[in-house]
């Protein structure tokens, strides 16, 4: 693998996260807002939103692996 492929990763996996992140504050302040408990949800959907965008960008990393051997 050469150093532009795993400056790429890199870059996947942090935008995986942000985008995990956003989607779960999102989710966790609507939550909150029709529960009127913004204090709670909105962590609980941090923690969710953090959670998925790491498994998103697991994935995505097995996903380019898996195709980068069969490209050789």
């Amino acid at each position: 693998m050469n150093d532009n492929n795993k400056n790429n990763n890199k870059n996947n996996g942090l935008s995986s996260l942000l985008i995990g992140l956003c989607i779960g504050i999102a989710i966790g302040t609507t939550i909150g807002v029709t529960t009127n408990n913004i204090g709670l949800w909105m962590p609980i959907g941090l923690a969710v939103g953090m959670c998925l965008g790491l498994v998103l960008g697991h994935n995505s990393k097995n996903d380019d692996e898996k195709d980068g051997d069969d490209k050789q």
